[in-house]
């Protein structure tokens, strides 16, 4: 406000006015005081919402809770890609949760559809290697997809749009610290090596550092029992198939067995790997309320984990799956309401787009 402060204008109040002063001031005297507030946007500012659940200020997730970073931050970053994976680091997730395809020449490569889609992925200016583009119709359906491309031509993409802003609005392409400008399709390996050098960097804090060092990996197997062409291995559906033994080959040579966690919405690959690996954890998942086979079954045949869709998560069910020995960690939780509900009724984590609000719940 200029032309003096409200004290310095009405500093004449305290003297006697004549009558017509007196009315002009009353007139006026509303008017400035209403413009010296108008200088303060945060003067009438929402009031904070207090915490509904644990002491003010302190987090709400209980102890040993598992943050699972979906895709790595979908939410924060393009999805499993590097700078995806450093931001849920940042955060100190827990879990890094992820998706494995199998490329032509045996490769084991990260990402949630059997094909390349243009809505996530183009080609990549400076790539120097053939490969069929995405934005054109001519290569389309099967030639885009991982089980017909090399890994060597995977290097020709970029996959840093985003597919959805209304459900990702604060997804954003921008380069991260050490991943940089790195939004190309990575393997498994590439993934464990970053989270290796990760947990070495000097530019991350000794806390950023440490959580890296044990922090999971939760990777699922894109199988399905009615689409086999999407890693067509040559699965017989009951013995694991070069998938599942290339996944096992890496986490052995890596040293990572009790750091992995494996998952899938196709049992068979659970059970087959159960078959011949008894120390690497298993996560069932499920699609609806209706679990089949029974959740005392999943037990039974090997999983450690049961991982629902949240909207299927009810007291009950957890309280079956706890009975059976399985921990509980739905998928994809997103909403802070849902969050709180879920962590009320006991989940044992949460997968989750932004891991950055489901850390800070309060």
């Amino acid at each position: 406000m200029t032309g003096g402060s409200v004290h310095q204008r009405t500093a004449g109040l305290d003297q006697k006015p004549d009558h017509t002063s007196k009315m002009l001031w009353l007139i006026i005297l509303p008017f400035l005081l209403m413009a010296a507030c108008t200088g303060n946007e945060n003067s009438f500012a929402e009031p904070q919402i207090e915490p509904t659940l644990g002491p003010a200020g302190a987090s709400i997730l209980p102890a040993n809770f598992d943050v699972q970073g979906h895709r790595g931050a979908r939410g924060l970053k393009p999805e499993n890609t590097l700078p995806a994976f450093e931001a849920a680091l940042d955060l100190g997730v827990t879990t890094l949760e992820l998706d494995l395809h199998f490329t032509a020449d045996g490769d084991l490569i990260i990402w949630h559809d059997p094909e390349i889609d243009s809505s996530k992925c183009g080609l990549d200016p400076a790539a120097t290697i053939e490969a069929p583009n995405p934005d054109s119709l001519i290569y389309q359906g099967e030639k885009l997809m991982f089980r017909n491309l090399t890994s060597a031509q995977l290097e020709a993409y970029r996959c840093d749009r985003n597919p959805d802003s209304d459900a990702y609005p604060n997804q954003n392409g921008e380069p991260t610290v050490l991943a940089g400008d790195d939004y190309g399709l990575i393997s498994l390996r590439e993934l464990f090596d970053f989270v290796e050098a990760y947990s070495q960097s000097e530019e991350k804090s000794v806390a950023q550092r440490e959580n890296a060092d044990r922090v999971q990996f939760n990777i699922e197997t894109k199988r399905r029992p009615e689409s086999p062409g999407f890693i067509n291995d040559g699965f017989d559906g009951i013995n694991p198939g070069p998938f599942e033994l290339a996944i096992l080959a890496l986490v052995e040579e890596k040293g990572l067995k009790d750091r992995v966690i494996i998952q899938s919405f196709d049992h068979r690959s659970l059970w087959a790997i159960r078959a011949v690996n008894d120390p690497i954890r298993l996560s069932a998942l499920t699609r609806s309320s209706e679990t089949e086979p029974p959740l005392a079954t999943l037990a039974e045949r090997g999983a450690n984990i049961w991982s629902p869709n949240y909207r299927a998560v009810t007291a009950d069910l957890i309280n079956q799956a706890h009975e059976a020995g399985l921990l509980v960690m739905p998928y994809t939780v997103n909403d802070p309401a849902d969050m709180r509900r879920l962590i009320t009724l006991g989940v044992d984590g949460i997968i989750t787009d932004r891991p950055d609000l489901l850390m800070s719940l309060r």
